[in-house]
């Protein structure tokens, strides 16, 4: 297993975190999984044995019930991991419990830390983007949460390039402790993020943990073009998170998946996990998986390498056209182009 450096912190991941959303299996996280504290022990203990050393879990999952799988199963060993957790979902029918308010956020960490039978924090993540609470207040919660020694890095998740971006910057000015990543969807069937959140990571030196880097099973090679998909697997019409905007190009992307992979004899999954390890700004990828076989599988793509050649074929079927002004820069910028900027525009020069 190597370990990467989170963002500009001094903190050293696995290349792959153990991700919990399949935890618990309560209310509409269900349909995720349903793993119970048995199976749960199980799959962290495969983890750790395979070096893994981050856990991410977070207060929405199963309405809390992830977060206390994951502190029970870590019982007598929580020094030895490091564990993230995310809160400003709306987890309460109160009007001040979703947010990312101090009075939710203070809450939030008070509730995950009990939860989670431990006294602080590793990484905590703020979920999702709150346009209605002021940057301020958010940032200074967080700041004085790790003051008060409940948390010790902070990070957010699914926001987009200006929000990072003005977020970073109201740290900055006002002192506060700034993130030092961002958790994102970021897989070959879905590479938006390459157009402003990996170059803004690059820039601003932080750490990039991917969620669901399989979409949702939809890159491990069970869905194929004129192939039944396995019984109890979701149909593509009904794939909301992430979209399938172009189920061809989909299946293209699965062919090529399969072929590489069964060059390596290894998963269609291994390769897809392995495509990800090798992008710039990828720290580490959040794998979860609904039975030890499929945990099993995807650890093994850590020691997975792929060819120059292979990188370029998954490249070029999975390939988006340029948005502006992305275009522009590629055609009448490129004596000046950053390290950061080069990581989107180098294909198209």
């Amino acid at each position: 297993m190597e370990y990467r450096r989170l963002g500009r912190s001094g903190l050293r991941v696995s290349t792959l975190t153990m991700g919990t959303m399949t935890f618990g299996g309560k209310g509409g996280f269900a349909a995720v999984g349903k793993t119970d504290v048995q199976l749960a022990r199980r799959q962290i203990d495969l983890a750790l044995d395979a070096g893994v050393n981050l856990i991410d879990t977070a207060d929405v999952y199963s309405d809390g019930l992830s977060e206390e799988i994951t502190g029970e199963v870590l019982q007598g060993r929580r020094e030895n991991v490091l564990l993230a957790t995310k809160a400003r979902m709306v987890v309460g029918e109160g009007p001040n419990d979703g947010g990312a308010s101090r009075y939710h956020l203070v809450r939030s960490v008070e509730r995950s830390l009990k939860r989670l039978r431990t006294d602080h924090i590793d990484l905590f993540q703020i979920h999702e983007w709150d346009g209605q609470t002021p940057l301020e207040e958010t940032l200074e919660a967080l700041d004085s949460l790790i003051r008060a020694g409940k948390i010790r890095y902070v990070g957010a998740s699914n926001y987009s390039g200006w929000q990072l971006m003005k977020s970073l910057a109201v740290a900055d000015a006002r002192g506060y402790q700034r993130y030092v990543s961002q958790q994102i969807h970021y897989t070959l069937q879905a590479r938006e993020a390459e157009q402003e959140l990996v170059p803004l990571t690059l820039d601003q030196e932080l750490g990039i943990l991917v969620w669901s880097p399989l979409a949702g099973g939809l890159l491990s090679g069970k869905y194929r073009r004129d192939v039944t998909a396995p019984e109890g697997s979701r149909h593509l019409s009904d794939w909301n998170e992430p979209p399938v905007h172009d189920e061809g190009k989909l299946y293209d992307i699965v062919d090529a998946l399969v072929e590489i992979g069964s060059a390596h004899g290894v998963s269609a999954a291994q390769v897809a996990l392995a495509w990800l390890l090798g992008r710039p700004g990828v720290t580490s990828l959040v794998i979860g998986a609904r039975t030890e076989e499929q945990l099993t599988d995807n650890l093994a793509a850590a020691d997975l390498s792929l060819t120059d050649d292979e990188r370029a074929r998954l490249d070029q079927v999975s390939a988006v056209p340029l948005p502006y002004p992305h275009w522009h820069q590629a055609a009448t910028a490129s004596e000046r182009l950053s390290p950061a900027d080069l990581s989107l525009l180098k294909p198209f020069l």
